[in-house]
């Protein structure tokens, strides 16, 4: 019998497989190719860099605020804004207390920047009250942002090791990139432009935008309008009634990113300062006012003229008379309730003066000033998250106001604090800071509110940079003054160097090492040593200044701030010349305890040749006196061997007071009389 055998089976794939094949590769083939588009234009450096902080070109060691990363923000990139380089340490010290700011223009100092900016002000406070400290305060704000930006940037720095966050944004919301009414818009759904953001981040997205913002630009259909400035670029629709749709996104728009900001942190437990909203409420006529439907209410028209002109004629009865009319007739015109406010301020009624003042500002159809509905939901939030904490911004200003409504004297514009502001600005945060122990106690070496303003490194060409600024804003829309910079007078040195530096874009820190160069040949010490101390502030990772600061400070025989400044140099780099300084300067102001560590240094690092172990010594023994006199503040002789040591090392302000102390016990003693005439 033969046997049979089956032959092998030459059926192919079923239909299924070979369905289920050509539907993967026709999703990964393609998918393939956008990888391999990505990996070529990465290689070839395409595009921007989003990333928030690059290295610093100065030192790879220190992260800056990556100039770039605006412009993921900005639908048409020409008018994306750029914002301070303050470096940090990529690797964070041990003895270093980093806190990160996050906003718009208030936040970061318009209209003076630098050192006029709240944060700086807070960092001349932070490094003096706490001199044993490092601070590394950077500022990431930027001009014509709002909530969308502090939110993106806020999921980086939660990745820096930051000991605080503070926030103060709200202003921007309806014109700032990506605002509800901002010509610089992807649409009003917030996921869908988070979604768009996160792909900005891909050199393909870059390619692809660039592509279109070309093709639009060839046919002449930018985004933006012929001529203006940035302020009037960034406005889509000028005119957002109270309450409407628009007005609503706005709104929701805010609440819900604070919210996710707020819920980031939280979630991270890094400590959050969030203040709330300050503007001008009742030096600033509303910039647009909704007037009703003539047919509807035909008498408004007329009884508004009216109480204008009684009001021009300062007739102020007629005028509340009319006015109030105007305002029965129709309730939501914000000029209307502008002057109601105003005769109510006049009559002196300020509380009811400030109900219509911020009636008025809610009901500005142009809204460059946040509604009172945004402080609403800044508190509720901050109540809902734990180490999220509302700074009270605004009941300060008020306290600080006539009458307790925010006006002129102390904003420059619509919502910029002045100087004065900025200052207040940064003392509710220092306090709210130490209330909740982001910083320790001071132990009694606190800089007061009081000597900040004293000491703050003010100068006359950042004052009036600012004041040139506000009036070439209010030359423009939406103020529209033709005449706004008719004041301005080019005279003296300081004069010239401002206006060089807003209207013909010079450098600030060469401005700065101009005038710190004209201050030093007219032998105007203390403005100087000003000047150096802003650029320490804006520069603090500079040794070199610090130690140009300490070496003026000694010629103005200001000895606490001599040790302060070379103790910044010396922790920076430290050198045996330093040291000496330093330790000469300790023994001279009678602290061998703050001088003993430096002379252990020098002595170490002695490039100089010199003998210092009897200096050394004597320290030492002085050190061991003073312990000892402190037990008995009656011990004649320790006073005189103290003030014999000083003596010895050559120290004769010290010799002087302790034989002066010694007199006071004992007018007759030979001893003191013979050291007090030694060392005249």
């Amino acid at each position: 019998m033969s046997k049979t055998t089956t032959p092998p089976s030459s059926k192919g794939p079923s239909k299924k497989r070979i369905i289920l094949f050509k539907g993967i590769s026709i999703v990964l083939v393609p998918l393939l190719i956008l990888l391999l588009l990505e990996l070529f234009l990465r290689i070839f450096n395409y595009g921007n860099n989003y990333s928030l902080f690059i290295e610093y070109k100065g030192d790879k060691d220190y992260l800056v605020f990556n100039p770039d990363a605006s412009k993921k923000f900005f639908t048409e990139q020409q008018i994306a804004t750029k914002g301070n380089s303050e470096i940090f340490k990529k690797k964070k010290e041990n003895n270093t207390i980093r806190i990160f700011v996050l906003g718009e223009s208030t936040t970061i100092g318009y209209p003076y920047f630098h050192n006029g900016s709240f944060h700086r002000w807070l960092q001349y406070r932070l490094i003096h009250a706490y001199p044993d400290k490092n601070f590394e305060i950077i500022n990431l704000s930027l001009t014509a942002v709002n909530s969308y930006t502090v939110l993106n940037f806020a999921k980086e720095v939660v990745n820096y090791k930051p000991d605080a966050v503070l926030i103060y944004t709200g202003h921007n919301e309806f014109y700032g990139a990506l605002g509800a009414a901002s010509t610089q818009t992807l649409g009003s759904n917030r996921h869908i432009i988070n979604f768009i953001l996160s792909l900005r981040d891909l050199k393909l997205a870059q390619l692809v935008i660039n592509f279109y913002a070309d093709i639009k630009n060839s046919f002449g259909t930018s985004g933006l309008k012929p001529g203006g400035d940035r302020m009037q670029l960034m406005v889509a629709k000028q005119e957002i009634p109270y309450r409407s749709n628009l007005y609503e996104k706005g709104v929701i728009q805010f609440r819900d990113n604070m919210d996710q900001i707020m819920n980031l942190f939280s979630k991270r437990h890094i400590p959050l300062f969030v203040s709330n909203l300050i503007s001008n409420e009742k030096d600033l006529k509303p910039f647009i006012s909704f007037k009703p439907d003539s047919i509807k209410s035909p008498g408004f028209k007329i009884n508004f003229a009216l109480g204008e002109k009684a009001f021009t004629k300062n007739d102020l009865n007629s005028a509340e008379t009319y006015f109030k009319k105007s305002g029965q007739l129709y309730s939501l015109n914000a000029l209307c309730n502008y002057y109601l406010g105003q005769l109510a301020g006049k009559q002196g009624n300020f509380a009811q003066a400030k109900k219509y003042f911020l009636k008025a500002k809610d009901l500005d159809g142009l809204r460059f000033r946040a509604p009172e509905q945004f402080n609403e939901i800044l508190s509720g939030l901050c109540n809902k998250y734990p180490e999220t904490h509302l700074v009270d911004t605004r009941a300060a200003f008020e306290n600080n106001a006539n009458h307790h409504i925010i006006g002129d004297e102390l904003t420059v514009d619509h919502v910029h604090p002045d100087l004065m502001g900025y200052a207040i600005m940064s003392d509710v945060f220092y306090e709210a800071m130490k209330k909740y122990q982001v910083v320790p106690a001071t132990n009694g070496n606190d800089m007061t509110f009081k000597q900040l303003l004293q000491k703050m490194p003010k100068n006359m060409v950042d004052s009036l940079a600012g004041i040139y600024r506000v009036l070439n804003l209010k030359k423009r829309w939406p103020y529209n003054d033709p005449h706004a910079l008719d004041p301005v007078k080019i005279e003296s040195k300081e004069e010239t160097l401002a206006y060089k530096l807003v209207f013909q874009n010079i450098r600030w820190d060469n401005i700065m090492n101009d005038l710190y160069g004209y201050y030093l040949n007219s032998h105007e010490l203390l403005k100087a040593r000003n000047v150096l101390e802003s650029l320490s502030l804006e520069y603090p990772a500079d040794p070199n200044l610090y130690e140009r600061i300490g070496m003026l400070s000694g010629e103005l025989r200001d000895d606490e701030s001599t040790v302060f400044y070379f103790k910044k140099s010396f922790n920076l780099a430290p050198t045996f010349n330093k040291a000496r300084y330093l330790f000469v300067n300790y023994l001279k102001m009678d602290k061998p305890d703050d001088a003993i560590t430096y002379i252990d240094y020098a002595i170490s690092n002695n490039s100089s040749g010199l003998n210092l172990a009897p200096v050394k010594n004597n320290t030492e023994q002085i050190i061991q006196l003073q312990k000892q006199y402190l037990r008995d503040t009656t011990n004649v002789p320790v006073l005189l061997q103290i003030a014999n040591s000083w003596s010895g090392i050559g120290n004769k302000d010290g010799a002087v007071k302790y034989a002066q102390k010694v007199l006071k016990a004992d007018p007759k003693n030979k001893l003191a009389l013979l050291l007090l005439t030694q060392n005249k």
